[in-house]
């Protein structure tokens, strides 16, 4: 889909081609592959801070740096990769949230042998994406009960940098929720 008219699109996404790109593509978009999902959880909270735009800029080399976020790989790293992430200068280097993305690695692998990582995700909406309507950007809370549920469980199966702030922002991003602006073609 191509959205001739920029007036139209979600304004968040300004005219950077990468970021119009992400809002048109993959934003909002019903993602359940629980791979994908831990990616970009693990982007969000890497994110924390920061702006979207900086790790979406930055995503080949995290993908790369973390192998593709497979979780069963990084479930066994330690110290030696964590020292070798910090002087990568592709990605964002906070020993926390490096640290974090690893210990996440481990949560994701007990979560999926136990119940799906996508359908524990999916649970806090009902296993539906919640539309929310917004008519501006104004009208688009920064959290909500359902982020606030999904960051308490999360922190209780030993993720971080999982606030109900960037749950909520991944719940968007995973088209959790549709934020999609009622005018935007992309809704």
């Amino acid at each position: 889909m191509e959205i001739a008219d920029n007036s139209m699109r979600c304004p968040w996404c300004g005219t950077d081609p990468l970021y119009v790109a992400y809002h048109d593509h993959e934003w909002g978009r019903a993602e359940r592959d629980p791979r994908r999902l831990f990616e970009l959880l693990m982007l969000e909270a890497f994110q924390a801070g920061l702006s979207w735009i900086t790790v979406l800029r930055k995503r080949p080399a995290f993908r790369a740096a973390f192998h593709d976020f497979d979780p069963a790989t990084l479930a066994s790293w330690g110290e030696d990769e964590v020292a070798r992430l910090l002087q990568d200068p592709g990605i964002i280097r906070h020993r926390g949230k490096i640290e974090g993305t690893l210990k996440a690695a481990r949560a994701f692998l007990r979560i999926e042998g136990t119940q799906g990582f996508s359908p524990f995700l999916w649970s806090f909406t009902g296993g539906q994406t919640l539309d929310n309507r917004p008519v501006r950007l104004a009208d688009v809370p920064a959290q909500t009960p359902q982020s606030l549920a999904m960051s308490k469980a999360l922190k209780a199966e030993g993720f971080s940098f999982v606030g109900p702030t960037i749950t909520y922002a991944f719940m968007q991003a995973s088209g959790m929720v549709n934020d999609h602006l009622l005018t935007c073609p992309a809704r």
